[in-house]
């Protein structure tokens, strides 16, 4: 690869706003290797998730246990993830659409939640509805919040080179100096 593809690749926000001119500009700099690793991504998510869906079927009167798992644990390892590639290590511009949109998005399934509920609903299970609502909305922020402050207490505080140069805060193509989020302000 060239050094210019490497640069234009480097600012490539994976979410691009196409009602900001600016924004859609960069869909003319590669933005289809983006969605070449979403969507191979997504496919191991997907088959990772379908696997355990054969390994641990639920049938539609029962409590979904399968979906209800999946998502706790893809926004549990989504939140690590989140702090590993954006506070720790500097890491390729292609992770993040990889790992978090692509195979975290095939793995975590809330179309399937929405149709467990719907199902729940239709079986007269109401409760059991509003149980797993509730349940897998907590769960999911916990599961994510937790994965964050477990891997923050993980990767220590490391030295300011080791980390991100990308804050969590900034637009998602924009990079700021080296250094650690604090000592930037």
């Amino acid at each position: 690869m060239n050094a210019s593809f490497l640069a234009a690749l480097e600012t490539l926000d994976s979410d691009v706003d196409l009602g900001d001119p600016a924004q859609r500009r960069e869909l003319r700099r590669g933005h289809i290797l983006v969605l070449v690793v979403v969507a191979a991504g997504g496919i191991i998510g997907s088959l990772i998730r379908y696997q355990l869906g054969l390994m641990w079927p639920t049938s539609a009167p029962e409590f979904p246990w399968t979906t209800l798992t999946i998502n706790v644990t893809g926004s549990f390892v989504l939140g690590v993830l989140m702090v590993a590639i954006t506070e720790r290590w500097r890491g390729h511009p292609l992770a993040r659409p990889f790992f978090g949109t692509g195979v975290l998005g095939g793995y975590t399934t809330f179309s399937a939640f929405a149709v467990d509920i719907l199902l729940l609903i239709r079986a007269d299970r109401p409760v059991f509805a509003a149980l797993y609502l509730v349940g897998t909305l907590a769960g999911a922020l916990l599961g994510a919040t937790g994965g964050m402050v477990l891997a923050r207490r993980a990767f220590g505080s490391g030295s300011a080179g080791a980390r991100s140069s990308y804050r969590i805060d900034a637009h998602p193509g924009e990079a700021i100096g080296a250094g650690n989020r604090e000592e930037q302000g």
